[in-house]
């Protein structure tokens, strides 16, 4: 039997995660998955592939505050629905242009000094809409800040097969994963086409293209060449190195952790990766 292993929901994009038991799923995802992010002075968007650094910014949601913590920082405090009411501004997340409401001066110094450039902190507002990329997603299909989905999933055996290969196996935190599932195959997630999770469907939408991020390690930010490295001499389709897949809900919800995983459809072959 297939089940979900683990949980994880990142409410600052490129920042530590939040284990849970619960996840609750609204429009973009898991409540509050991705609902920030740091952006620089013209309001793009920063992440680990440029600063390493936010791998040691960990976050905790308490009550009605999210919490940040980092380095030689004292703890940041964040109201959860942002202080109103809160200046929004322009930013971009790759292709995408899209409208936030900044956290404040105090986070946007917060950041600034930790990373060594300006920086400002912006969170998704309610009224936020940004689309899925319909090449892979219906109409009316949205995402916070995360890169592309609203859910990224890897599953335990994939990860058991590439730390079998590595001289340092990598924990499941270097994927920045959502949902961790175990039960199946090594890769078997290649060939599904659609999945349920306690009663909420899935479109498996394409593979996840790896980056620069998977070689950072997500306690204290250094890095070196794997799992990259080795994961391109198996996992290289075309020029991309593919590991875990990006997933769309059908509806909103509740997932747990230990919830049973159902296939519901199969593919042949992975889509390809888009330029």
């Amino acid at each position: 039997m297939i089940t979900v292993q683990s949980l994880r929901v990142y409410p600052v994009k490129s920042c530590r995660g939040i284990e849970l038991e619960v996840g609750e799923i609204g429009p973009t995802g898991f409540r509050h998955d991705r609902q920030w992010m740091v952006v620089d002075a013209d309001g793009r968007f920063l992440s680990q592939r440029s600063h390493p650094a936010l791998a040691r910014v960990g976050t905790r949601i308490e009550d009605d505050l999210l919490t940040i913590e980092g380095p030689g920082q004292s703890p940041l405090e964040i109201p959860l629905d942002g202080p109103p009411p809160a200046r929004r501004r322009t930013v971009t997340v790759w292709k995408d242009t899209c409208e936030a409401a900044t956290a404040g001066p105090e986070a946007a110094e917060w950041f600034s000094s930790l990373l060594g450039v300006a920086s400002d902190l912006v969170r998704q507002p309610n009224d936020g809409i940004r689309q899925v990329d319909p090449r892979y997603a219906a109409a009316g299909d949205r995402v916070a800040f995360a890169d592309g989905f609203p859910f990224l999933l890897i599953n335990r055996a994939s990860l058991s097969d590439l730390n079998r290969r590595l001289v340092d196996p990598v924990p499941a935190d270097r994927f920045r994963a959502n949902i961790v599932i175990e039960g199946c195959e090594p890769h078997a997630e290649d060939g599904w086409e659609s999945l349920e999770i306690h009663g909420i469907g899935f479109r498996v939408a394409k593979p996840c293209a790896r980056c620069v991020v998977i070689t950072t390690d997500q306690q204290n930010g250094s890095r070196s060449a794997e799992p990259l490295k080795t994961l391109a001499t198996y996992r290289l389709i075309g020029d991309k190195v593919l590991f875990g897949q990006n997933l769309v809900h059908t509806r909103t919800g509740t997932v747990r952790s230990g919830d049973e995983v159902q296939i519901v459809n199969h593919r042949g072959t992975n889509k390809d990766e888009p330029e």
